[in-house]
């Protein structure tokens, strides 16, 4: 009698036939993936380059082991070391406060010297930029409306270097180098390539608005330093729980994996540090603006449908039922509590001084809870009052402060010359200008020979060619993660999403383009991606391969010219004020 299960050869799943939705989505462009054995689905092997790459280069084999080691950080740490040089080169020009430094940096120096942030003069910039310490940090507590983890940060750098634009500066700029060399790793753990990882933190580099931001004393940067950090640590985490599956599921005796439909609904996979830890990058980066909230939310969904994922693949028959029994709860526990923490860590200043704004607010009142509250989308609610006269008055009062501020930050409608709307962000619609000056020839740097005056301005613009690619990257994965069910696609999305779908919901709110720096990592990685699938699958014929590469590097060139090309915009350096008007591409960019 002939046997009719499925059949294994040389350590590879037999493919199963294929579902009535796979054949219908054919017509899309969907195929199914390739056949790959259970070991590799749970951890996939790294991309080795072709064998024939070394004898041109002059390799020996006895070498290329080493070397492909080496390079796993040696790449990432020079693409890092480029972007640090970039950024760092005249960090203190231009000699200003520029934008929105002007409450940050004072914010921060408040902070780190007194605990809590001032209520600081109206005009004390000249002041502070003539002389910083002839400049009293006032004791008033001043009113914020951002929670303290990013002036924390701010203020260590003008701790180190005094309180000047290069002081304030500092420690932005070190989070946006680290955040180049993150994306170069990052992007390695994604694809298992290298060569993409580093394109990715190089793409990142050479954005104009990464750039600028790095260089400016405001939030976002932050924000984006930890939302990077967060998912970086989830992708560590997903990794760490396949190779816990795989190790628990059985061999045959051939020493080919094996699903198994029990150890993969109950294992439990114990404790997960990387879970950890990004409960604390998502805390801060909550501590650093309140959007970090919103990604929190879509991380912690994305990470339980890994877990999903993992162990449908590992053989679970009801693997919805099995996260919600084994994991669901400790992911719970390993995240919100964990990001709470952090998140009122970073008020310690606040909590300990006894002097912050509000800090008093509920001494001599009876503690009655908030009559209403008002949630994106359905407006206000009446809620029930009840006592809190239990709950310590610096909770009650904590608990206010945050009332308003939200308050706040949801009526925020005042008209501003930069403001624009979330959709026209991908193609660069309305960019904000930090700073402009038009000094005379042979003033302040304009050059003397120049035939009328010279600007000098710091545009937060993104390169545009790579954002214009990144159009129909973010196309491309999202057709990837639709039809060919591509998990890197997939969390690449979420990345984007979680930073720019949540403005959608505040349209009528006052916000700017420079928002979206919290996902333009992800922009770069989407675009990095694009690019490998340019170059071709494996097993491609040289002919593909050529084609794919010259068309690559062609465009990452044209990115990297285009980047060179705004660079005056980027760092207010002096250019003739025709040569500005050949820069202002569209018209809403003046």
């Amino acid at each position: 009698m002939t046997s009719t299960a499925p059949q294994t050869h040389q350590g590879r799943d037999a493919e199963p036939p294929p579902s009535g939705r796979q054949q219908r989505l054919r017509r899309f462009g969907y195929t199914s993936p390739a056949v790959i054995g259970l070991r590799e689905r749970l951890v996939p092997p790294y991309v080795r380059p072709s064998t024939r790459l070394w004898p041109v280069l002059g390799i020996a084999p006895s070498a290329v082991a080493p070397l492909l080691r080496a390079s796993a950080w040696l790449g990432p740490l020079l693409v890092a070391l480029v972007a640090g040089l970039l950024r760092f080169w005249n960090l203190g020009k231009p000699d200003q406060v520029i934008f929105d430094e002007t409450y940050y940096a004072k914010d921060a120096w408040a902070l780190i010297n007194q605990g809590y942030e001032g209520n600081w003069p109206k005009d004390i910039d000249k002041a502070i930029l003539k002389d910083p310490s002839a400049v009293a940090v006032p004791v008033d507590p001043g009113y914020v409306v951002h929670p303290p983890v990013g002036k924390w940060i701010i203020g260590l750098g003008e701790k180190l270097f005094d309180f000047t634009p290069f002081g304030w500066r500092f420690m932005v700029a070190v989070l946006g180098t680290l955040s180049v060399l993150m994306l170069c790793r990052i992007g390695r753990r994604l694809f298992r390539s290298t060569f993409l990882g580093c394109l990715a933190g190089a793409l990142l580099a050479v954005d104009g608005l990464h750039f600028v931001m790095s260089r400016a004393a405001l939030l976002d940067l932050v924000l984006m330093f930890f939302v990077l950090a967060a998912f970086g640590a989830l992708v560590l985490d997903r990794d760490w729980a396949r190779r816990g599956l795989a190790a628990a599921l059985p061999e045959d005796e051939e020493g080919v994996l094996r699903p198994d439909a029990h150890i993969a609904q109950t294992l439990r996979l114990g404790w997960r540090p990387w879970r950890i830890t990004a409960g604390v990058m998502l805390g801060l980066a909550a501590g650093t603006k309140w959007n970090g909230l919103y990604v929190m939310a879509a991380f912690c969904l994305m990470a339980v449908l890994w877990d999903v994922g993992a162990r449908r693949t590992a053989g679970a028959v009801r693997p919805y039922r099995a996260v919600l029994r084994k994991d669901l709860v400790p992911a719970f526990v390993s995240t919100v509590p964990v990001a709470l923490a952090a998140y009122m860590a970073s008020w310690a200043g606040w909590f300990i001084t006894d002097k912050g704004y509000f800090r008093d607010w509920a001494k001599g009142r009876e503690g009655l809870s908030p009559d209403s509250v008002t949630l994106p989308l359905l407006g206000q609610i009446d809620l029930p009052q009840f006592s809190m006269t239990w709950v310590p008055e610096a909770l009650r009062a904590f608990w206010h402060y945050e009332t308003e501020v939200y308050s706040f930050h949801v009526n925020l409608k005042s008209g501003h010359t930069y403001e624009s709307n979330p959709w026209s962000w991908i193609v660069l619609g309305r960019p904000v200008s930090y700073y402009y000056e038009d000094p005379a020839a042979g003033e302040d740097g304009c050059p003397a020979d120049a035939a009328d005056k010279c600007a000098s301005e710091v545009l937060a613009l993104g390169t545009p060619l790579l954002w214009w690619a990144a159009c129909f990257a973010v196309c491309y994965i999202l057709w990837r993660w639709a039809f060919r069910r591509d998990w890197r696609a997939g969390a690449i999305a979420c990345g984007i999403a979680a930073g720019w779908v949540p403005w959608f919901l505040y349209q009528e709110r006052t916000i700017f383009l420079f928002y979206a720096v919290v996902f333009v990592p992800f922009l770069c990685l989407a675009v990095a991606m694009m690019i490998g699938a340019m170059l071709g699958p494996p097993g491609s014929d040289e002919r593909r391969r050529t084609i794919g590469a010259i068309g690559s590097g062609v465009l990452v060139l044209l990115i990297i010219w285009n980047f060179i090309y705004f660079y005056p915009l980027y760092t207010g350096t002096p250019i003739p004020v025709e040569e500005w008007r050949d820069r202002m591409w569209l018209d809403t960019w003046v």
